[in-house]
């Protein structure tokens, strides 16, 4: 997969793609990455991206043009652009998964109040949101995108079983889990997890999958048990 960032703040993704899993994909070719820098495509002398919202208002919006002459610099035919927005539709499991079938993704970070409207009409084919809620800027939501994305890209993870009992991708919560020591300051493992009865912690793990949904995410029961 090949996946252009789009953003006025490029160093802001050197930590988050340079370590862990993700890190070692990019290394190996796996995945790749490119960073844009949008202001590049801005005209004139101060290179200007962004300007006072018509009818007034807060902040500031960002310009059509650079954006549109960024995204067009790296779209073709096989590329699907997504713009990270608190407007999208949210980022669920099954998404990530379907996304991880495209060639290339284009995310579009968003800054200030947002990008004019415009671009969403002529370039983006999707808007993506990673919560109710607002932030600085769209890089923290394209790392989100990116993790959630890569992770369902054969070959990324060192065990592919790890990615189907996930939370989520049955549409509830994954199970609780336990490592060594056997007891850990006077709480013991569950002991049906020491007995090697693979039917039976198969089914203790989907009745405590269940219960922590239910106590957590009523609203995911009926669609997931």
């Amino acid at each position: 997969m090949e996946i252009d960032i789009l953003t006025l703040f490029p160093e802001f993704f050197n930590g988050p793609l340079g370590v862990s899993m993700l890190g070692r994909a990019i290394q190996s070719g796996l995945v790749k990455v490119n960073l844009t820098q949008i202001r590049d495509f801005a005209e004139g002398k101060h290179a200007k991206v962004d300007d006072r919202p018509f009818g007034g208002g807060p902040g500031m919006v960002m310009k059509p043009e650079p954006i549109t002459a960024a995204i067009r610099s790296c779209k073709r035919a096989d590329s699907h652009v997504v713009y990270l927005s608190p407007q999208g539709k949210p980022l669920t499991a099954k998404r990530a998964a379907e996304l991880a079938q495209l060639p290339h993704l284009i995310l579009l970070c968003g800054h200030y109040e947002g990008i004019d409207e415009r671009v969403l009409a002529t370039d983006v084919h999707e808007e993506i949101s990673i919560g109710d809620y607002v932030l600085i800027s769209g890089c923290a939501p394209a790392v989100v995108l990116i993790e959630a994305v890569t992770r369902f890209i054969p070959g990324f993870l060192g065990d592919e079983a790890s990615v189907v009992q996930e939370s989520f991708q049955d549409g509830g919560f994954d199970c609780p889990h336990f490592t060594r020591p056997e007891v850990f300051e006077g709480m013991r493992v569950p002991e049906v997890l020491l007995s090697g009865h693979h039917q039976k912690i198969a089914q203790w793990r989907k009745e405590q999958a269940y219960a922590k949904t239910k106590s957590v995410r009523p609203d995911l029961v009926n669609h997931s048990y």
